[in-house]
């Protein structure tokens, strides 16, 4: 006889998949820290350090569909909101210690993120030796655009990253800066966590990150996978 549930289990967040009528469901989220140089600069650190990961849980998933603007709530317990405009990658194929010339093979595809930080905790945390969750799991963290899948795009290796806030350009670079690119990220990653289907890679900022507050939209884009829009209420 199985067990019933106690209550009913959440839903799965899931991403709409741009050309299919499939949704991509969500399992675990990764974020890579400081993984542009002028980024890590302006956080004061510099160098090509091992790439270091935190998560977010997959229910701070916000769909942005394109053409439109979704609104997030600014958090509570916070009064420095920062915006870090970043490359998504969606894996399609689970896999362990996957070797770096293979690991295009795992992608699914390609999204545009937001990683939403409560910058003022996560420095009283990093600063107290402690986890980041305070200020980087929260709900509604991770504003995401459909997911563009690797057949239409090609492997993304390069293309403009950038986010303006109220149409003035905060964050621009290109995904060629990354300190360690995507089929690194997930040969590094791959040692650590056995990657499984409907797990996203956040693979990290470029500089100019920034405070915004409620009222402000942000327009945020990587090429080839379009634009999306995020305003603060």
């Amino acid at each position: 006889m199985s067990a019933s549930y106690a209550f009913s289990p959440a839903a799965i967040s899931t991403i709409p998949v741009t050309g299919k009528d499939a949704v991509f469901p969500v399992r675990r989220i990764y974020c890579v820290g400081r993984n542009y140089v002028e980024h890590a600069q302006e956080m004061g650190f510099s160098g090509r350090e091992a790439p270091f990961f935190f998560c977010k849980p997959s229910d701070s998933i916000v769909p942005v569909a394109y053409g439109e603007t979704v609104s997030i709530p600014y958090p509570s317990e916070t009064g420095n909101l920062h915006h870090e405009i970043e490359l998504v990658v969606a894996i399609g194929k689970g896999g362990k210690n996957i070797a770096e010339d293979q690991a295009a093979k795992h992608i699914f595809g390609y999204a545009v993120g937001l990683d939403m930080t409560r910058r003022d905790l996560q420095m009283d945390l990093r600063k107290a030796g402690r986890p980041w969750e305070l200020g980087k799991a929260f709900d509604q963290s991770a504003p995401i655009g459909p997911i563009h899948t690797i057949e239409t795009t090609g492997e993304i290796a390069r293309g403009a990253i950038q986010l303006a806030v109220n149409g003035e350009k905060r964050q621009s670079s290109d995904i060629t800066k990354l300190i360690w690119n995507v089929n690194e990220t997930i040969a590094y990653l791959s040692k650590y966590f056995e990657l499984q289907p409907g797990d996203l890679i956040f693979t990290g900022t470029p500089e100019g990150v920034g405070a915004v507050k409620p009222n402000d939209l942000m327009t945020g884009s990587v090429e080839k996978l379009g634009e999306i829009r995020v305003k603060i209420c």
